[in-house]
């Protein structure tokens, strides 16, 4: 056997189908394609061989039966044969020669013998029997049935003369030596008998036939003003009549025109007698068509009214209303709110931008929160408590600097890149006594929700800006966050230690936005500081306090606590930890809480720096250890006195927000479509985000969806807190995405299918780095765009005609370089008048790359000779420019 044999041979050979082959050897691990035309090993032959041994086996036992009988048919044949030849010859009449199938060519008429039709009696009676007794095991052949005809011939009677054309000969024919001759029998004219026929028999008969048929087909003709069906034939024309009978018509009355309208208008309104299975459907018409109205009607009403939860994003209420996001940012921009497609609305901002586009909404929470509603505290319940003051400003300003001089601890060490990219809450005490709640949020552009945030649970706003520096854009919105919350605001000129420090310059930034500081005759506090040597700070922290007593600031510690999620993160070997800030009430261990969709009981309590707590009350930020998940930042968390109640509210929570997420899903749609196939080149860029606290991952999910063009769009598919998990590669795989992990890490066997899957999983801990990064992968995506780039021109001094070759130009380079493989323009007089290709470039008698500026050359313009003296050539490359987003 050779090396290599094919596949359809091996299953021919085996009897086998080539899915059992394919099976068999995928079962022994062996891999190949499932083609007839693959060609196999004499290994993999030896294993389907000693395998399918009794289907080859079975097919050869098969031929075998298949040849022995064969065998038999043509022995039962050969026996038949020999006993027909031997009656042929005793009888040739009986039993008729078997047909013989080869052609014979006739050479033309030959007289042969005569055919007696009138046989013997004895032999048409044997021919009977014959007919009456066939052998089945003989052949039939043609001449009997032409025997037969001849038989029947005599008993037909002829009376006109008969002339029987010349028949083909037979072996019968052969056989005999009769003759036959035609017989002539001559026409003679028609003889007279004397008799005439009486017609008028014939035509009674005729006619009595004729209007019997017409009593049987007559039509019915309706008449005017009688029966629908004709009524009687009284005045129908007689037998023989013509039928010109003409119909007057008469001209309607005025009485009878009436009465017509009057049965119209009466059937019409459903008023007539008549008719009753007509006005039936009529009526029932109309139901059908009402019904139809108003379940189409409800149906619009349904399509206007928007079924929410509340704190909703901006993208969220757009992609429902099926408007663009950048309408709903426009309009709480004209409601003085500046906030992104990320950012949550109340329920009270939601309202106003929802009726603005002619939507009603409709709170899916409303009977869930009416269980959470709080009670109003008696005033002599309450008592001070300590200001939450949440510090906003630009990067790198020294937000976090500040709140290290006044902890007394070095935090910033801690930041990656030194950049403060987490919100952070701590409870200071003064040495005074007196203590204060701070929030640091950070500056960067890309934590625009956790500054809103920060203004919401906050009683009081730090402006941090740097003396040597100027108002930038962030410290703007933080101001606008600030203004917008209705909180007060003191200003913290910060680095005035620096010698390039101008506090005046800053100042007057702040009064050109109308925001005039207390040195400048406003209301404003304003503080020249030093965060790195403490100039100023103690005066900051006392005009922090004095805003803080006219605020009267207030709580009852003696209830169950109510408070709102800073942050949330998953820690590795302690699970699900939350920063939340009690606003009222006291927080202890033992208490079960619901946070958002989350709920669970307090395990354990720590501050800012770790140590343990057993209760916290209020305006004081606790580390809280118990939840089943990490809630989103900003969720309110209240204290229940039952677990199983914490936990229904949880899961109707989940559900609803289930709900909307699929309310919310953004289908494709024809326009979108269109659009795409506009572009050409459309492209689609899909993230799994995963990140170490939910603020991070929501600013991150922010500024990645900012990147989207219109020629590449960004999907956030998955969004979560925590490592990156089999789950997520998974997902990866499905969606063909990327995973980008920011402060997290993969999992080991996350990280094992990752590098088979071959699944790109990016890690930050700088969310500088991760915008930029994405921005040049986005980049990469783009096709780039061609710039034409003039390298050269080329003045014509003389020209050469050659035939069959063309017009050469000998030409001077007077600026620039001209390369072989350039694009070429001829211009005359300033005009183009050709733009192609080179066909060569030379030098002297050798081609040339390249000729630069001084040197002489010839050029050959390819399809084109009609160059001239002074013509300038210009040379033109194509260069590929980086899009750029």
């Amino acid at each position: 056997m050779a090396e290599t044999i094919r596949l359809n041979k091996v299953l021919r050979e085996l009897n086998i189908s080539i899915d059992r082959a394919v099976e068999f050897l995928q079962g022994h691990g062996i891999e190949i394609e499932k083609r007839p035309t693959t060609k196999i090993t004499s290994e993999i032959y030896a294993m389907l061989s000693d395998e399918f041994q009794s289907d080859a086996s079975k097919k050869v036992a098969s031929i075998e039966v298949i040849e022995a009988k064969q065998k038999e048919k043509e022995a039962l044949l050969s026996e038949v044969e020999p006993k027909s030849v031997p009656e042929e010859k005793a009888d040739p009449v009986q039993t008729p020669e078997p047909v013989v199938k080869a052609r014979q060519s006739l050479a033309g008429l030959k007289q042969v013998g005569k055919i007696d039709l009138n046989p013997p009696k004895k032999q048409a009676e044997t021919a009977a029997v014959a007919d009456e007794k066939p052998e089945p095991a003989e052949p039939v052949s043609e001449a009997p049935a032409v025997e037969k005809i001849e038989e029947k011939a005599p008993e037909t009677k002829v009376d006109s003369p008969v002339v029987e054309a010349p028949k083909k000969a037979t072996p019968e024919a052969d056989a005999s030596p009769e003759t036959h001759t035609t017989i002539y029998q001559k026409l003679v004219q028609p003889k007279k008998t004397g008799e005439t026929i009486d017609l008028t028999k014939f035509a009674e008969k005729k006619k009595t036939e004729s209007s019997a048929d017409t009593r049987i087909k007559r039509k019915r003709i309706s008449k005017v003003g009688g029966s629908p069906r004709g009524g009687d034939n009284r005045g129908g024309n007689k037998p023989g009549q013509a039928k010109t009978r003409q119909v007057v018509k008469e001209e309607p009355s005025a009485e009878e025109v009436q009465r017509q309208v009057r049965e119209t208008l009466e059937k019409l309104q459903g008023k007539s007698s008549k008719g009753k299975g007509a006005k039936y459907r009529r009526d029932k018409r109309d139901q059908h068509r009402q019904k139809s109205e108003e379940e189409q009607a409800a149906i619009e009403a349904d399509n206007k009214l928007l079924k929410l939860t509340e704190f909703v994003t901006v993208s969220e209420v757009a992609t429902m209303m099926e408007v663009p996001v950048t309408e709903i940012i426009s309009a709480c921009m004209s409601l003085g709110m500046m906030v992104t497609m990320n950012q949550r609305l109340d329920a009270e901002t939601l309202s106003i931008v929802t009726e603005e586009f002619g939507f009603e909404i409709e709170f899916t929470t409303a009977g869930l929160d009416e269980a959470l509603e709080e009670q109003d505290d008696n005033p002599e319940d309450l008592l001070p408590r300590a200001p939450i003051v949440t510090v906003m400003g630009h990067v790198d300003h020294g937000k976090t600097s500040l709140l290290d001089f006044i902890r007394e601890e070095n935090v910033i060490a801690g930041e990656s890149g030194g950049i403060t990219q987490h919100i952070g809450a701590y409870g200071v005490t003064l040495k005074t006594g007196q203590n204060i709640t701070f929030l640091d949020t950070p500056g960067h552009e890309a934590f625009t929700a956790m500054r809103a945030r920060g203004t919401q649970v906050t009683d009081l706003a730090i402006i941090v800006i740097a003396a040597d520096d100027d108002i930038m854009p962030q410290t703007k919105e933080a101001i606008a966050h600030a203004q917008a919350a209705g909180i007060p605001i003191v200003f913290a000129i910060n680095k005035v230690d620096r010698e390039a420090a101008n506090p005046d310059k800053i100042k007057e930034g702040l009064a050109a936005m109308n925001l005039l500081v207390e040195d400048w005759g406003g209301k404003i506090q304003s503080q020249d500081i030093s965060a790195k040597t403490g100039q100023g700070i103690d005066q900051l922290l006392e005009k922090v306090l004095l805003e803080a007593e006219l605020l009267e600031l207030k709580a009852n510690p003696n209830k169950p606590a109510v408070g709102t999620v800073v942050e949330a993160f998953l820690d590795k070997g302690r699970g699900y930890i939350s920063t939340v800030l009690v606003s009222a009430g006291t927080l202890k261990i033992g208490d079960f809480v619901l946070a958002g969709k989350n709920s669970g009981k307090v395990k354990a309590m720590h501050d800012e720096r770790g140590a343990a707590l057993m209760e916290a009350g209020p305006a004081t930020p606790v580390s809280l250890l118990g939840l089943d998940g990490a809630p989103q930042a900003g969720d309110k968390f209240n204290v229940f006195a039952d677990e199983r109640e914490a936990k229904q509210i949880a899961a109707k929570r989940t559900q609803l927000r289930r709900e909307q997420s699929v309310r919310t899903q953004r289908h494709i749609t024809l326009d979108e479509i269109g659009r795409r196939i506009a572009l050409g080149d459309f492209k689609e860029l899909n993230i799994i985000l995963k990140g170490d606290v939910d603020g991070s991952v929501e600013a991150l999910t922010d500024s990645f969806q900012k990147l989207s063009t219109q020629e590449i769009q960004v999907n956030i598919i998955y969004k979560g807190v925590g490592a990156i998990t089999e789950s997520d590669v998974l997902l990866a795989t499905a969606s063909e995405a990327i995973i980008i992990g920011f402060n997290v890490r993969p999992t080991g066997n996350a990280r094992a299918i990752a590098d088979k899957e071959e699944i790109d999983i990016r890690m930050y801990s700088i969310i500088y780095d991760a915008i930029n990064e994405l921005k040049d992968a986005m980049e990469g995506m783009l096709s780039p765009v061609f710039k034409e780039e003039i390298t050269g021109n080329a003045e014509v001094r003389e020209t050469f005609k050659i035939s069959k070759i063309g017009t050469i130009a000998g030409c001077m380079v007077t600026t620039g370089k001209i390369f072989r493989n350039s694009g070429v323009r001829v211009i005359r007089d300033g005009v183009v008048i050709h733009s192609g290709s080179l066909t060569s470039l030379k030098r002297f008698k050798d081609d040339a790359k390249e000729v630069s500026k001084g040197y002489d050359c010839g050029i050959q313009i390819k399809n084109f000779n009609d160059l001239q003296l002074e013509d300038v050539i210009e040379a033109f490359q194509e260069v590929e420019v980086k899009k750029k987003l």
